[in-house]
């Protein structure tokens, strides 16, 4: 699985410089970088989630310094894949939603098994959790439509792939390189056949560069609509745009995951960053930020039309995450054959 991003090892590297949509932000000072009083983390979130949530953490714990560089999934395992290839990786922490990829890092001992204090009192998508990885919101994805240029709300899922009105004008981001587009796909395929997808790019749907990109392409009119995820679709909204997400009955939730790694340089400053994840405000700011969280006892946006964590989780189409693993590289392979 790390060996297939190899070959995107250079482009990975970028991510610490901000170049094609990617952020780093080193939140200490240049003299603590080798503190022990220091966190890193890599995240495919995008600042307006982890930023706060950062900044929030340094609050609770003011002599810890915070690095965190965000990038797509696929991004940030090739710049994994090259850390381990120099014999060390410098994150402490991952925060991505391609939970395939881990399955595949806690089947290759990279991840500390570790159950955060306050884990009984959050919802849990993983019915074989063992602490290696922890979900700390559930994720929705759903048909954003720009408002100026779609009257009516797609009936379903169905009407992406045959109205005309979305004819060469509906965008998904490339599963290649972000997490939620990868398992959106895998979801889709479960709910309705690989025929669906052959179906969208038969009506004209395009291939984007990332999840915000395609947003951002929907925003801005190049597109009547997209598959958006939800923190993103609820960003660009705050900014005025004009977007409105629509949830068909098959929702698509993907878990995001939190995951220590065992050779974490600092790593009991990471598990107070992911007890930190899970606890009521860190939770309140994930979904304030128009995500679903995990837990229950937090209040709920209703500018954002999200559905509650417990119907997130039990609506949410079901899948074997193993089984995805499994298919992963023949899934992107297909999707990008046609896609071209």
């Amino acid at each position: 699985m790390f060996k297939k991003f190899f070959m995107l090892i250079c482009a990975a590297l970028l991510i610490a410089g901000c170049g094609g949509g990617e952020k780093s932000a080193d939140t200490g000072n240049a003299e603590n970088k080798n503190s022990a009083n220091k966190l890193v983390i890599y995240t495919s979130m995008k600042e307006s989630l982890i930023g706060g949530i950062v900044e929030g953490f340094k609050a609770k714990n003011p002599g810890i310094d915070v690095d965190w560089q965000s990038a797509g999934a696929g991004k940030i395992m090739a710049k994994l894949e090259a850390e381990r290839q120099s014999g060390h990786l410098m994150a402490d922490i991952i925060w991505t939603s391609e939970v395939p990829d881990f399955y595949q890092m806690k089947n290759e001992g990279l991840l500390e098994q570790y159950q955060p204090a306050g884990f009984d009192e959050i919802l849990n998508p993983f019915d074989d959790y063992d602490g290696s990885f922890t979900a700390v919101r559930l994720g929705t994805l759903g048909i954003v439509i720009n408002t100026d240029k779609v009257a009516t709300e797609p009936a379903g899922w169905e009407t992406i792939a045959t109205d005309p009105l979305y004819k060469n004008s509906f965008g998904i981001a490339d599963p290649a390189l972000s997490g939620t587009a990868f398992m959106s796909i895998a979801l889709l395929e479960k709910q309705f056949g690989w025929d669906y997808i052959v179906r969208l790019h038969d009506n004209g749907t395009s291939k984007s560069k990332g999840s915000g990109r395609v947003v951002d392409d929907t925003a801005d009119g190049v597109l009547n609509a997209c598959l958006g995820v939800d923190y993103i679709t609820a960003g660009k909204i705050d900014k005025g745009s004009p977007l409105k997400m629509v949830y068909p009955h098959e929702l698509l939730m993907v878990p995001s995951p939190v995951a220590i790694f065992k050779d974490a340089d600092h790593k009991d400053n990471a598990k107070k960053f992911v007890e930190y994840l899970i606890s009521q405000e860190a939770q309140q700011m994930v979904a304030n930020a128009g995500t679903v969280p995990v837990r229950s006892d937090v209040a709920m946006p209703e500018k954002y039309n999200l559905p509650a964590p417990e119907d997130a989780l039990n609506n949410g189409i079901k899948i074997n995450y193993s089984e995805v693993l499994e298919k992963k590289d023949e899934t992107i392979k297909k999707f990008s054959n046609l896609f071209k």
